[in-house]
């Protein structure tokens, strides 16, 4: 039985036990385990909006067990309402939400934690810092949003984005999208497709971090409070069987997310959270060959929007995770340890799919290769990212025309004035972690994802994508031009080719054009245009294929 010892650290424990006893707690509860209820609850990401409501169940559910829960809280930006601003700062306050819960419970030693989060960046900011802390550890996801009713018929957000490109072109009123934009949006939870938000739900559930089945919970679902309850005995479990984060995220449980991410066609951004949750836990591989290898290796199992016609709702009622997990099962490491006790084949042995139009079996797939893809070439010699599943088929092989742009913005002013035409392999750099903090290119792509270019252009960035991107965009370019990756000497009128099948992608220049063209190469952060927090992450930040994790 778990006891503590108020001598433990000499006059520090007497004081802190007198200061708790202040605030109103027992000589009982005070000699409890002390778990920290990690939560990023805020007014302003429909995500996190509801996670008071959750944060008090787990607290339930610790009190139950034994424990004496404290709440503390950490950074949660909603990744669509910082307007993708040049100043973007969604991936580095990944890195910090690690730092905030390290200092958290580093400074106040705490003996187990139970982690809130649904949003792009702090479900793997969490896990993150789960796996560098080491201690007794669960994560709880927040569920996505309920689809709304436009005209008669069911949307999401994937639908509303992607129109956007059709307002330009005038094939949609502005009044009409302005009705659906007013209705789309339905309150609490993540956006209801396969954008990075979901993914990195999903992803927690493979790791054996979160319940069986909280993934594909809609947010507005009472249940959720029930799960809620069960995370905070489990974390009391395992603080008393001395189970710890690292016990569960293990080499072979990274390699079973990177087995669902492929098979449900996951954000793109995967392939920096995933390596960087390794990071942290210790496990050093090159794993963007890994997810390479299983896109040839594990087929696509799900269609979920922007790659197909369903939308997570659509996934739970067809039997939610639990039944993609079983149908995935012969590919997986079956015998990893997961927060519930139970190994990853004992959680999802028993799960059921209701719809094969939705969760799809090994035997009959939706396509036979998985849905995310690795190009390499010379102008990405450590690899560049692909979403394979919402590539169109006259796409597969591309030659074009480079035209390059350095900001997200002079791309978007070049689109509108009709300056891009068909053929062009659009490169827009210096975004990738050390250049702009891993700026997402999201607002050019899903501009030209309504218009009629669509199936006529490339896309290059060393950049991000959202998680819900589509047609031939190319992300995260390593090395990044910043640190003196190819893409820095890409010109205007230089022929690239991209071959998805052979995962490959050049710029037909030679070797030695090329390595003189990066000689000339003068580039460097203007320091000066942002403030301290985003200086510090370029400074210390590793390159984008290592999971752009702290030097």
């Amino acid at each position: 039985m778990f006891e503590r010892s108020k001598w433990n650290f000499g006059v520090g424990s007497v004081k802190r036990d007198g200061i708790l006893y202040g605030m109103g707690y027992t000589k009982e509860e005070v000699k409890r385990p002390y778990i920290a209820v990690v939560n990023s609850w805020n007014e302003y990401n429909p995500g996190h909006i509801h996670l008071r409501e959750i944060a008090q169940r787990v607290k339930d559910g610790i009190r139950e067990a034994g424990g004496l829960p404290f709440e503390v809280v950490t950074t949660g930006i909603c990744d669509g309402m910082v307007l993708k601003d040049p100043r973007y700062i969604e991936l580095p306050s990944r890195n910090l939400i690690a730092d905030e819960v390290e200092l958290n419970v580093e400074a106040n030693m705490f003996d187990g934690m139970v982690l809130l989060g649904t949003c792009d960046s702090i479900v793997p900011g969490q896990l993150m810092a789960a796996a560098r802390c080491n201690i007794p550890a669960v994560v709880v996801t927040g569920g996505y949003m309920p689809l709304c009713a436009y005209k008669g018929r069911k949307i999401g957000l994937s639908e509303v984005s992607s129109t956007v490109g059709k307002v330009m072109e005038g094939k949609v009123s502005r009044e009409a999208f302005d009705d659906m934009v007013y209705c789309a949006h339905a309150g609490q939870g993540a956006c209801g497709s396969m954008t990075t938000a979901n993914s990195m739900c999903c992803i927690a559930e493979a790791l054996g971090m979160a319940i069986p089945g909280n993934s594909t919970i809609d947010a507005t679902d009472k249940r959720l409070g029930a799960m809620a309850y069960q995370a905070g005995k489990y974390v009391m479990e395992m603080v008393k069987n001395g189970i710890t984060a690292r016990d569960i995220i293990t080499e072979k449980a990274i390699e079973n997310a990177i087995i669902l991410c492929t098979a449900i066609a996951g954000s793109s951004n995967l392939l920096l959270h995933i390596p960087a949750i390794a990071y942290e836990a210790g496990i050093r591989r090159s794993w963007w060959d890994f997810f390479d290898k299983m896109s040839n290796k594990v087929p696509l199992l799900l269609e979920i929007a922007p790659n197909g016609k369903y939308y997570f709702n659509d996934f739970d009622r067809a039997g939610g995770m639990k039944a993609l997990m079983k149908n995935l099962m012969p590919l997986l490491n079956k015998d990893e340890k997961t927060i519930t006790g139970k190994t990853i084949y004992e959680n999802y042995k028993d799960g059921v799919t209701y719809d094969e139009n939705v969760i799809h079996t090994l035997e009959n797939p939706v396509s036979q290769n998985g849905g995310l893809a690795v190009l390499k070439g010379n102008i990405a010699p450590e690899g560049a990212i692909l979403k394979v599943a919402a590539v169109p088929e006259n796409l597969m092989k591309f030659e074009g025309r480079a035209i390059v742009f350095s900001d997200v913005s002079d791309a978007l002013s070049a689109l509108r004035r009709g300056e891009i035409k068909e053929g062009h392999a659009i490169v827009i750099r210096y975004l990738g972690p050390k250049g702009r903090f891993g700026t997402t290119a999201f607002a050019f792509q899903k501009e030209i994802a309504g218009m009629s270019l669509y199936d006529k252009v490339a896309i290059l960035t060393d950049g991000r994508f959202s998680g819900g991107t589509s047609g031939l965009s190319i992300g995260y370019i390593a090395p990044e031009a910043a640190i003196g990756g190819a893409l820095a000497a890409v010109e205007n009128g230089d022929t690239i080719k991209i071959d998805v099948e052979k995962r490959s992608i050049n710029l037909m220049v030679s070797d030695e054009e090329l390595k003189n063209r990066l000689e000339k190469v003068d580039w460097h952060l203007k320091a000066d245009e942002f403030k301290p927090f985003l200086r510090l992450f370029a400074k210390n930040v590793t390159s984008t294929a290592k999971g752009a994790t702290w030097e």
